[in-house]
């Protein structure tokens, strides 16, 4: 179990910021990130009628670009941003949509971000190859440009995300997945992204091995943060595009829940579990679930670990040198954990 008082010495940030606007953010990299979008719908155009649409159907929904938004601020930190770097970031967010086009056939989910997904609209067999497609472009596209220390990089985002997944299918039948094997399977599934992301970017500026390292830790510790504020947003009340205790009902074995089985009776424990294999249908089963969760401090708890895990990504950042760009970065780690979505 990790340490929820740790205290980050002899590091200072603004810890009062409530409120963080994107917008700010990425006014800092407003040209890279508009000479992104133009080299990012280029890298995704296809000569097949049916895949073309599907593409241009991906590209109308994107979200906030915050991937790409770490390739581009890892780089300005380390030097500056070139054509590698914008393959770089294209090759992530590639790799970012094929793993979310097949992540809704394999939850048979119909909708993401308030749109219709892509198995909703073309069905499975589709967007299985839609998703392989996507991946290839971006092997390709790494290819082609003898980009092998960024395909490196990405090749071990894809292998960790694989095996987090399925680690998380095995110990989600069993419900006895413990917070060890939770942040496993988050830095796996999440962080190995955000931290492919950060080495990619530092890679593609000409940075050392320490620096890359340095930013692919303050990209993994990111992404477990992120991950937790993910999670944290199924016992709200927020609009976030998915449905109150959703990982409830698809039986996935959160922080805040793992928590507080861990600190229930044993007979609680039982009773929680039993609802949770057997009952997760029922609207009411499932807020006595949330209920449980809030009154035994899971929530509280997962808060906590969420600020340990900046506080961690914030240790490697400010080993690096100062300036606009390292604070952009350091804005955007806070805009991922007070995000209303």
């Amino acid at each position: 179990m990790l340490d929820i008082e740790h205290q980050t010495s002899n590091i200072q940030y603004q810890t009062s910021k409530l409120s963080i606007d994107l917008k700010k953010i990425q006014n800092q990299i407003e040209e890279e990130l508009s000479s992104f979008e133009i080299k990012f719908k280029k890298a995704m155009k296809s000569d097949v009628v049916l895949l073309d649409k599907i593409m241009e159907y991906i590209i109308k929904r994107k979200g906030k670009q915050i991937r790409p938004m770490f390739v581009f601020l890892s780089a300005k930190i380390c030097g500056e941003v070139n054509e590698s770097t914008y393959r770089g970031a294209s090759l992530v967010e590639l790799l970012h949509t094929a793993t979310l086009v097949h992540d809704d056939v394999v939850d048979s989910s119909n909708q993401r971000r308030g749109f219709f997904s892509v198995n909703a609209l073309w069905k499975n067999k589709v967007a299985v190859l839609v998703g392989d497609y996507l991946l290839s472009k971006g092997l390709i596209l790494a290819l082609h440009h003898k980009d092998y220390a960024m395909l490196d990089i990405v090749s071990n985002a894809v292998k960790a995300m694989s095996e987090g997944e399925l680690l998380q299918i095995e110990k989600s039948r069993s419900l006895t997945i413990t917070e060890d094997v939770y942040y496993d399977v988050i830095r796996k599934k999440t962080a190995s992204l955000i931290a492919s992301c950060c080495a990619m970017g530092a890679c593609s500026a000409g940075a050392d091995s320490l620096t890359i390292e340095k930013l692919r830790l303050f990209g993994e510790f990111t992404g477990i943060a992120f991950q937790i504020k993910d999670d944290l947003f199924d016992y709200g009340n927020s609009d976030i595009g998915k449905p109150l205790g959703i990982d409830i009902r698809e039986r996935k074995m959160t922080l805040p829940l793992i928590y507080a089985l861990q600190n229930a009776t044993w007979l609680k424990k039982r009773h929680i579990i039993n609802l949770i294999r057997n009952h997760t249908d029922d609207t009411s089963k499932v807020k006595e679930i949330i209920e449980f969760v809030n009154t035994s401090g899971g929530l509280a708890y997962a808060s906590k670990q969420m600020v340990y895990f900046r506080d961690k990504a914030f240790e490697q950042l400010f080993s690096l040198p100062s300036g606009a760009y390292r604070s952009a970065m350091e804005e955007l780690v806070i805009f991922t954990i007070e995000r209303e979505k």
